[in-house]
């Protein structure tokens, strides 16, 4: 595995200090993810400038935790999995809806279902997807303007697991009650 450091203000590249100063304003902290991107000051920025525009989307912050607990489920992110489950918290998302997308069983409602099946279709597609399966999407409750806040919150996403892959970043202290590790679905 690749080492990366694990950056503070003081260690951080210049060009990153004021990401990981807004960082710990907003955290009381700064979370690994974050020092961890640091080391490419434009990822860390990119992140943060996602994040900040998914967060003033049009989507509920239940469709919000399903949009990036999908993703981060399909890509088995040991990091965000945990940290999006305290993040829901925080955000008084419902617990049931929480446990279904860390355990990959049923919504419950046919509305979130529909999202997360988007969601999927669109990451293991590359967005190549039929006209039914947007119909089916859209049929769901959904409007146009969602297919692309879907996308803006994959690619959220992507940056934050694959940095946590190749870095292997530790899940912060604070959200390691909810650690989390892909169920074998041959079991």
């Amino acid at each position: 595995m690749t080492h990366f450091p694990i950056h503070t203000i003081e260690s951080a590249p210049e060009a990153a200090k004021p990401a990981l100063e807004a960082s710990f304003k907003a955290n009381g902290r700064i979370p690994g993810l974050h020092g961890t991107m640091a080391e490419a000051p434009g990822l860390l920025a990119a992140y943060s400038f996602a994040h900040q525009q998914f967060m003033a989307t049009s989507l509920t912050d239940e469709e919000k935790t399903v949009v990036w607990q999908t993703v981060n489920v399909e890509n088995s992110c040991h990091y965000c999995v945990p940290a999006h489950t305290g993040i829901a918290k925080m955000m008084k998302v419902d617990d049931a809806i929480t446990e279904a997308l860390r355990n990959e069983t049923p919504l419950p409602t046919a509305k979130l279902e529909g999202l997360r099946t988007f969601t999927l279709q669109v990451v293991r597609t590359s967005a190549n997807l039929t006209d039914a399966q947007v119909q089916t999407f859209l049929d769901a409750g959904f409007e146009e303007r969602n297919i692309l806040e879907v996308i803006l919150g994959v690619a959220q996403k992507v940056m934050s697991n694959f940095t946590n892959h190749f870095a292997g970043t530790p899940v912060d202290q604070v959200f390691q009650k909810f650690a989390w590790q892909k169920a074998d679905k041959a079991a």
